[in-house]
């Protein structure tokens, strides 16, 4: 076998979240094999670029294969498409195809190693024509979990075998309820993410579970012992063609806390302050880089979380400009939202509230016991690696087929809802959750049984052991990298 260097090329998604787990992806392999090289070329879209190349450039101040990991920026497109609207999104995506073929051709021009695999974001899978036409692999890299992947090759099957029928409006009915490859409880309507019940947004995933049945094989931020039962139905098919499957989680980056919108002098405020609690006694409610509410749902939330009489910190983000598209405020919290003489009441010395949160630093922080999340997949993957136990509030993407599989197949979390869904252009619900609602979750939550908390704290150490030496995922990442060298002639 040739002991010449080769290159992987990455291609993320433009969104922060996927950026910070394909870099640390990347990290991971680079630390395997000296012969490696990884590209990472980074698409800009003006909605996230800012915090994308922040991150990007800290990440290439500190970068530890300053010879061996690289950044490749494409150039930024002028705003022609709806960010929010799955067709425009991809559209976008494909008008890069030709910047990476000739970056890509550049770079092997200039005496770098050819490619010989990419590495494709879940979203960015048509990049695997570019990768054809140079006569190399596409693999996926799944930033979400196995229940997801086996959500949406269910949906793909459902919609091949039943073509008289349109999944969406299937999907969207009220009574609907599947047995589901990878579910050992039958799926309902109410945990179905929204975009499945959307017809462009359907046939979008239907596309992308095609694609991905194509592909060389699938990197997964899951882990076995986590998703045991969806990660074996994955190995086992459906009875139609899956790749390889290599759960390689829990990517996480905990050395870099501060990823969001926050200084550092703010995140050493929130540490200070809970530096102050009791341990255990903080709940922590946090809502994503998307998540906020209106002021009524705010109202909501603040007197049940008055009522339940808990030590709290919230990041309370300021939501878009009225009738605009956009990312919640990261500088500013919504305090005119929250009911008068809230703050009065409740922020002396027992709460706490902020615009962004560094969310690793609070999640690793003893006084914290219980986490009130969206069930985005990389916040999940962090709070159980800390061992907090959740209480569920998903908002958008696949959070609430998260919270299905946290609450009823795992039992990881208590429920405060799981079929919340916003319209993530209006940030407006189907419904309000009532304090009531609000109270009563938190209380189960901040006094949740030792059988609970014990099984979130084993599932944290199989998590830690899953990517040591001999771990599943540590194996399973060297299967990857194996069949990666299998390409190289």
């Amino acid at each position: 076998m040739s002991k010449a260097p080769f290159e992987l090329v990455f291609i993320p998604t433009p969104a922060v979240g996927h950026i910070i787990s394909t870099v640390q992806l990347a990290k991971l392999i680079l630390n395997k094999n000296d012969l490696i090289f990884v590209s990472i070329y980074v698409i800009n879209f003006s909605m996230h670029s800012s915090k994308v190349n922040a991150y990007i450039d800290s990440q290439s101040r500190d970068n530890p294969y300053p010879t061996r990991l690289t950044f490749v920026s494409l150039p930024l497109l002028p705003d022609m498409f709806d960010p929010f609207s799955p067709t425009q999104f991809t559209a976008a995506i494909d008008l890069h195809k030709p910047f990476v073929k000739q970056a890509v051709e550049d770079r092997v021009r200039d005496g770098l190693p050819k490619p010989v695999g990419f590495v494709l974001d879940m979203f960015c899978t048509s990049m695997a024509d570019i990768a054809n036409e140079l006569s190399v692999p596409s693999y996926v890299y799944f930033t979400s979990g196995a229940n997801l992947l086996n959500f949406t090759f269910f949906a793909q099957s459902f919609a091949d075998d039943h073509q008289e029928i349109d999944p969406a409006v299937e999907f969207s009915r009220p009574e609907f309820s599947a047995v589901v490859p990878g579910f050992k409880n039958p799926v309902t309507s109410a945990a179905i993410p929204a975009v499945f019940q959307e017809k462009n947004g359907c046939e979008l995933l239907l596309g992308f579970a095609r694609k991905f049945r194509e592909m060389k094989g699938i990197l997964m931020n899951t882990y076995v012992e986590l998703e045991n039962f969806g990660i074996h139905a994955l190995m086992n098919g459906d009875g139609k063609k899956i790749p390889p499957i290599y759960p390689v989680g829990p990517i996480l980056e905990l050395g870099n806390t501060s990823t969001g919108g926050s200084d550092n002098s703010k995140d050493v405020s929130v540490i200070q302050w809970l530096d102050g609690q009791p341990k255990s006694s903080v709940v922590f409610l946090c809502f994503g880089s998307m998540g906020s509410f209106d002021e009524e749902q705010i109202k909501e939330i603040a007197i049940g979380l008055e009522r339940s009489g808990q030590r709290y910190l919230w990041a309370l983000r300021k939501p878009p400009s009225s009738g605009k598209v956009g990312v919640p405020s990261e500088s500013e919290a919504f305090l005119e939202a929250l009911p008068e003489g809230f703050i009065d009441r409740t922020i002396s010395g027992k709460g706490k509230i902020i615009a962004w949160a560094p969310q690793v630093e609070v999640l690793a922080h003893p006084a914290v016991g219980g986490f009130v999340l969206h069930c985005g997949w990389n916040s999940t993957l962090e709070s159980i690696w800390f061992g907090v136990p959740m209480a569920t509030w998903p908002i958008y993407a696949e959070q609430q087929l998260n919270a299905f599989e946290l609450v009823k197949e795992l039992e990881l979390a208590i429920e405060i809802r799981m079929d919340y869904k916003t319209d993530i252009e209006t940030q407006k619900a189907g419904f309000m959750v009532k304090a009531e609602e609000i109270e009563e979750g938190i209380r189960a939550l901040m006094n949740v049984d030792e059988t609970m908390r014990e099984r979130v704290k084993t599932m944290s150490d199989y998590g830690k052991k899953a990517l040591e030496r001999g771990g599943s995922s540590y194996n399973y990442l060297e299967f990857f990298i194996g069949d990666v060298l299998s390409n190289i002639s």
